[in-house]
């Protein structure tokens, strides 16, 4: 198993964080930056019950950040990706997680790639640089899912071992109670899990607090919602669905309980250039943005990992397309697409 959680590599504003409340509702709210992003912890219980699950998610969140973030130098991806192609040992939880991405990597018609990254890093989408052709295609040679692979020590060491295969039902006792490997068979090839990994983080921040005693809480990892139990009165807890033409506007509302509700959209990050707009959803295949008729889509589903791995993949096939991959697909409960003009469609 991975040692890495004995470093302390800084994470920023690591010991910034704010509770409010109880409000009049008698709902209590914690916030604090994790993941490039505000996480928000809100609650229906006695205050002290509250903040002593607050303060355990928090530092759930700052473990998993240093054992799973892309920049941290001595987190398992890190680790990962500096190998060159050799096996590293890593965490029971970052091979739980690997073997889910790999999962959806597969199911997602070739439209989500946790290899992606080294061409997402190409666009400059804050200061619109759009990357040369040849650059984005030497990227490319080496965006490939297939070259990972993860094993345990009980498992032969091989090409292709991705335990993923198994489904997402993979016992979290029977994980823990192995060592773990990972490798990337091309070495120039890097993992990137930041478009899965706050999915993954959820379920497991609702688990501990519900472990705490609560029973009415929500957790919201910068928009990625999971929703547990109901509002004191009895009535679900509401999400909405943004307008992709205003970034404080919303078009509808989804009601969600005991579940996740998680939106990607191409608005999120873009820019224009000579009439185009340029959005971080990108094409595997191509290296740009994908085309689409679909501005955002929002997943609904029992897990907060199964809404963001599917949620990317809905925006990239479009709303016509995306309607039939969400029927066909019994984890996504509800699934909701976006057009530029701010008209929904529920598939």
């Amino acid at each position: 198993m991975s040692d890495q959680t004995a470093y302390d590599d800084p994470i920023p504003l690591e010991d910034a964080h704010e509770t409010r409340g109880p409000d009049d509702a008698g709902m209590m709210t914690h916030l604090f930056y994790a993941f490039n992003t505000v996480v928000t912890l809100q609650a229906y219980d006695e205050p002290t019950r509250c903040a002593a699950a607050f303060d355990a998610a928090r530092a759930e969140c700052r473990t998993f950040e240093r054992r799973l973030s892309r920049t941290l130098p001595h987190s398992d991806i890190a680790r990962l990706n500096a190998a060159a192609g050799r096996a590293v040992a890593v965490h029971p939880d970052t091979a739980e997680l690997l073997q889910e991405a790999l999962r959806y990597c597969a199911d997602s018609e070739g439209r989500f790639d946790i290899t992606m990254g080294t061409a997402v890093r190409l666009w400059n989408f804050h200061e619109g640089t759009i990357p040369h052709r040849t650059d984005l295609d030497e990227a490319l040679a080496h965006v490939d899912w297939r070259m990972i692979d993860v094993w345990s020590e009980n498992d032969e060491a091989r090409e292709g071992t991705r335990p993923c295969e198994s489904g997402p039902a993979t016992s979290a006792r029977r994980l823990s109670e192995q060592r773990w490997f990972a490798r990337i068979r091309d070495p120039k090839a890097a993992v990137d899990l930041g478009g899965i990994a706050k999915g993954w983080i959820a379920d497991r921040l609702a688990e501990l607090m519900s472990a705490h005693g609560l029973s009415s809480f929500i957790v919201n990892l910068g928009g990625n919602v999971m929703a547990h139990g109901s509002k004191p009165d009895g009535s679900p807890w509401r999400i909405g669905l943004q307008d992709p033409r205003r970034k404080d506007g919303i078009v509808g509302a989804v009601a969600v309980r005991d579940a996740s509700a998680v939106t990607s959209g191409v608005y999120e990050r873009c820019f224009e250039r000579d009439g185009r707009v340029y959005h971080h959803i990108l094409d595997p295949a191509t290296g740009f943005p994908v085309r689409t008729d679909a501005a955002g889509a929002t997943v609904v589903a029992r897990r907060s990992i199964d809404a963001e791995g599917y949620s990317t993949t809905l925006v990239a096939l479009g709303i016509e397309r995306g309607i039939a991959f969400a029927r066909s697909h019994p984890a996504i409960l509800g699934a909701y697409f976006v057009d530029e003009n701010g008209t929904v469609t529920e598939a």
